[in-house]
């Protein structure tokens, strides 16, 4: 991908650059879902991990688990989450606007001192859209999204996931750039666009340009 492409992934609506990554081991938890789902969810992220060179672990020192997957019915669900509204700020005006919005999903980060993730929300409304994906397919799709913050706008046209054969996988420029982000002379974070200069570079070291 080109500097210009890979800039266009973690541009905001405002115009504005934010990228991050992950600054520790993700301790995934899943609740809404039956226990095969579970290791659906555990799998793809493990993947997505393996790809980017993160590590997953069973228990975060700080948070318990940081990586938290919802599946639920009705956005009404949400605020009755013991506990989930100090976790969330503003849940109740998000849920709020999230209903008006018509929306399915959404993500929600929180950030170490460095600026990188050190939390991930992944809410899951399983309407008729998401209901009728394979889970595996849902899943690697939420997992790709949330290793990185990437622009609301980056996958809006195109999904982040390709089929190859009968598998559907990460499409190929897409794991790329996840290599390239967690190479480590990269920065946990960046709101400069010369970030997406250094990543352009990064690929094409490894491509071998």
């Amino acid at each position: 991908m080109t500097a210009d492409q890979i800039e266009a992934l973690f541009t905001r609506a405002d115009g504005s650059y934010a990228f991050a990554r992950w600054g520790r081991p993700i301790a995934p938890i899943a609740f809404g879902v039956q226990d095969e789902t579970l290791g659906v969810i555990k799998g793809a992220i493990e993947a997505v991990c393996a790809l980017a060179g993160h590590e997953t672990t069973d228990m975060d020192p700080e948070l318990g688990s940081n990586f938290m997957w919802f599946f639920f019915r009705d956005w009404d669900e949400l605020p009755q989450v013991p506990g989930l509204e100090r976790m969330v700020p503003d849940l109740e005006p998000l849920v709020a606007r999230l209903k008006a919005a018509d929306a399915n999903q959404y993500r929600a980060f929180r950030f170490d001192e460095r600026g990188a993730i050190k939390a991930c929300f992944v809410f899951l409304k399983m309407d008729g859209a998401l209901a009728d994906l394979p889970a595996d397919t849902l899943v690697l799709g939420q997992a790709a999204q949330s290793i990185l913050l990437w622009s609301t706008l980056a996958f809006a046209e195109r999904s982040p996931l390709a089929v190859a054969g009968q598998t559907t996988v990460l499409r190929p420029e897409i794991a790329d750039v996840i290599r390239a982000a967690y190479d480590p002379v990269m920065p946990v974070a960046a709101a400069d666009k010369s970030h997406a200069l250094r990543m352009a570079a990064r690929l094409e070291v490894a491509n071998g340009a």
